[in-house]
């Protein structure tokens, strides 16, 4: 138990010297991603953003995380095939074991030196153990004003999803 705790008091005080750089992943849309119209399938990017999201939570709380929820997937525009894809993951809350992660996809023409933002989202994870218990997270502390309002916008969005689950409970 105590070589738990002190492994734990040790990976909080290595995460926390550590930036909260975004997590970003590129490459290239292919042909197996696409949809009936001829761009990529949402379901690929709603996977592309998981997969970040994982990688994100998984870095931050340095124990295998799960999904818990994705909430207000916006797609805005199309994402072609042949396009280069950008999805960039950072966490922006962290609750007891939750880490709230923004992500955002982005698209380029390879002949186009510009990305255009394509999707947004947040998606919490939470970290677990072996057996699937919750395990707690290092907390991400905001510095700047924008990290402030990122914060402030996780914490609006649990306020909602409390509310809609309230709404929901006489249909479950």
């Amino acid at each position: 138990m105590i070589l738990k705790i002190i492994k734990y008091l040790y990976s909080i005080k290595i995460l926390m010297e550590m930036e909260n750089k975004p997590i970003t992943f590129q490459f290239i849309s292919e042909p197996s991603d696409v949809n009936y119209g001829g761009n990529v399938h949402g379901g690929s990017v709603m996977k592309w953003i998981d997969q970040a999201g994982y990688a994100c939570a998984t870095t931050w709380s340095g124990n295998y995380s799960v999904t818990v929820y994705v909430g207000g997937i916006r797609f805005y525009e199309p994402i072609k095939i042949g396009e280069i894809v950008k999805v960039e993951a950072q966490v922006i809350y962290t609750g007891s074991s939750s880490m709230h992660i923004s992500i955002n996809v982005f698209s380029r023409n390879l002949k186009q030196p510009n990305f255009d933002k394509k999707t947004h989202c947040i998606i919490v994870f939470v970290a677990v153990d072996e057996n699937g218990k919750k395990l707690p997270v290092p907390r991400w502390i905001p510095e700047t004003e924008e990290d402030k309002q990122k914060e402030q916008y996780a914490k609006r969005l649990m306020e909602l999803r409390t509310q809609i689950e309230d709404e929901m409970k006489p249909f479950l």
